[in-house]
């Protein structure tokens, strides 16, 4: 009974060693203010948290240490991604909640950092905490981590602030990013069915070519007679996709590669914005979500009290095409010089004509916030309208088009036969 005891405590005792596991940090010393590198063996990330902070200790960031090398995560320059519009918006939510119930702004931050599910998000938040304690503003803070928190959010912050409405503005700022959320959501939704249509379609060519055409080839080569020109395409086609598949797969990766480091470079996206707002059925979607992005922007943060000149420096990242980008900096520049706003903003050759119109009856009547909600309400009901319409238009397109290369394909492999066959009929 012993022996089944001691058994029983050394398989309990193993399990729990199984689960601590070591912790790699950076922390701030809060009597020496120095900075503190180590190793320490917890549970849990949030174990960890808890014992540097024991210790005297604020935790800037904490990473599972990787044995095997397999676990460690691997960040590739360029290729990070921003924390998404759905997990800001939560984030705002949230921090707005607590803020507005009379919590103290550390230990709300220590709340959201320990609840944060987003890896990224709660990486900055540690150091965010920190700074914040070395006495440093919120949005000073949160201004180092641009590729966290958006200069949009920021600029709200910042206005929150020194207008003692922090909560005011954090709640304002999750209702916009849960508009982005549902935004990009749709646009999701109208673009994953005709992308794994188009993939499947490609990858069916692609077998078809270097497993069925071979056969075909094989059965040509017996006949003696000139292949039709379709049918010789496709042969030497599928001769040449030994070195050709590799090749495409290698060409495809690279561009994958090239386009997440340079797309948002200012080079790259001077030429292919423009270009995205001219294509035949997606450029009128492009604007639509662009200007819906660019006037609930404008919007919030008119309401916030944020100067319009200053406004516009923001808001013009936010639509995110660089041909808007420049139209709004158009439209700074003249309200700089004493102009008014909707007048430079109807010559852009951007937005459409009904935008600049509201905007001028909100100039007029001093209800230019509202009326750029209003703006903002109308075109993403456009774009949800439109992104239905897409979905409901493309369907058939891409079977048509599916269906008239793989026939294409199949008749010009029997091509041949049907020549054979009508050679045969005359003799």
């Amino acid at each position: 009974m012993d022996d089944a005891r001691l058994g029983a405590f050394g398989s309990g005792l193993g399990q729990l060693m199984s689960l601590i596991e070591e912790y790699t940090y950076r922390a701030v010393d809060a009597r020496g203010g120095g900075m503190v590198k180590g190793t320490i063996e917890a549970g849990s990330e949030s174990a960890v948290v808890s014992k540097l902070r024991a210790q005297g200790l604020t935790p800037l960031e904490v990473a599972l240490t990787s044995k095997t090398g397999l676990n460690q995560e691997i960040s590739i320059p360029g290729l990070e991604k921003n924390v998404k519009a759905d997990t800001l918006a939560v984030f705002a939510k949230q921090m707005a909640g607590l803020i507005n119930a009379g919590l103290p702004l550390m230990r709300t931050l220590a709340i959201l950092t320990e609840q944060a599910e987003d890896k990224k998000l709660q990486a900055a938040l540690l150091q965010v905490h920190a700074a914040v304690e070395q006495g440093q503003p919120l949005s000073t803070a949160m201004a180092q981590h641009e590729r966290v928190f958006p200069p949009l959010m920021v600029s709200m912050v910042r206005v929150g602030e020194s207008g003692g409405f922090l909560g005011q503005s954090l709640t304002s700022v999750a209702a916009t990013y849960k508009n982005e959320a549902e935004l990009n959501n749709k646009i999701k939704s109208a673009t994953t069915y005709p992308l794994i249509v188009l993939v499947i379609a490609i990858l069916g060519v692609i077998g078809m070519v270097t497993f069925i055409v071979p056969v075909f080839a094989n059965m040509f080569t017996g006949m003696g007679s000139e292949l039709p020109l379709p049918t010789q395409i496709l042969v030497t086609l599928s001769n040449n996709m030994v070195w050709l598949l590799p090749l495409m797969i290698v060409v495809g990766i690279g561009g994958a590669f090239w386009w997440q480091r340079n797309k948002n470079t200012e080079k790259v996206r001077r030429v292919v914005d423009p270009w995205k707002l001219k294509l035949p059925v997606f450029g009128p979607l492009s604007t639509k979500i662009a200007v819906a992005r660019f006037s609930r922007g404008l919007s919030m943060m008119l309401k916030a009290g944020v100067p319009l000149v200053q406004a516009l420096e923001i808001v013009g990242e936010a639509a995110n095409n660089y041909k808007v980008e420049e139209a709004v900096r158009a439209v700074g520049e003249s309200v700089k010089q004493g102009k008014t706003f909707s007048a430079p903003l109807a010559k852009a050759g951007v937005f459409p004509p009904m935008v600049a119109q509201m905007a001028s009856v909100g100039e007029e009547s001093g209800t230019l916030p509202e009326m750029l909600a209003s703006i903002a309400d109308f075109y993403e009901g456009e774009v949800e309208t439109a992104t239905e319409q897409l979905t409901a238009s493309i369907e058939p397109i891409l079977i048509v088009g599916i269906g008239i290369l793989i026939g294409g394909m199949v008749v010009s492999l029997y091509m041949p036969i049907f020549s054979i066959y009508g050679e045969l009929g005359n003799q």
